[in-house]
């Protein structure tokens, strides 16, 4: 398989590009979180901090809680990997307004980006590549709606299906490994608790 020619960051920003009120976005700790702050921080974001494995968890509560709207996880592959036992909930409770997309390219990003277990295996002696496959995961957990990305002529599909297709829906997207600057949303995990409430509730 070749190596990933997609870039996160601009592929976020097309994710995000024109967010209404409509549109609530969990992002995954990590470079995800830097992605969708970089595409511009809204109060309808909610970036997680040591979340490591929660945002779909918390991005299926919400698309339970909040029927009318969409919503939109933004994640990576390691965390994906902590959490797999979601995808199954996921299937089971079938929210048709949540779309989960996974960044994944194939490492640890948060701890020196050594290969994380959805690289191939036998990289090398170091290589803990495990050639797990998320996609095939999501589906077999029961999600029917699952595709992987991989090149650019795929991505107009993929904004599409994120933002407007019944759900639920997974994509698994084969990014590039870059080395890109931090952009950081408010690290006050109260005050952006309190100051996503208020923006879709309409009070504290």
């Amino acid at each position: 398989m070749s190596k990933p020619t997609l870039q996160r960051r601009p592929l976020v920003k097309q994710l995000l590009d024109g967010a209404d009120d409509n549109l609530l976005v969990i992002a995954g700790l990590g470079s995800p979180n830097w992605d969708v702050t970089e595409s511009g921080d809204r109060p309808l974001n909610m970036p997680l901090w040591g979340a490591m494995g929660a945002p779909v968890c918390m991005g299926l509560g919400l698309a339970i809680a909040q029927p009318t709207k969409r919503v939109l996880v933004i994640t990576g592959d390691a965390d994906m990997l902590m959490s797999l036992g979601s995808l199954a909930t996921v299937a089971a409770q079938q929210p048709d307004n949540l779309a989960i997309v996974v960044l994944d390219n194939e490492k640890f990003g948060e701890t020196g980006n050594q290969a994380s277990h959805t690289s191939p295996r036998n990289n090398g002696p170091t290589d803990s590549g495990a050639g797990a496959d998320l996609a095939l995961i999501a589906k077999g957990c029961g999600i029917a709606d699952v595709g992987t990305v991989r090149d650019a002529a795929e991505v107009a599909q993929l904004v599409r299906d994120a933002r407007g297709k019944k759900g639920p829906i997974f994509r698994l997207v084969k990014v590039m490994v870059e080395k890109l600057e931090f952009v950081m949303p408010p690290q006050d995990g109260a005050h952006l608790k309190d100051r996503f409430r208020h923006a879709l509730l309409g009070h504290p």
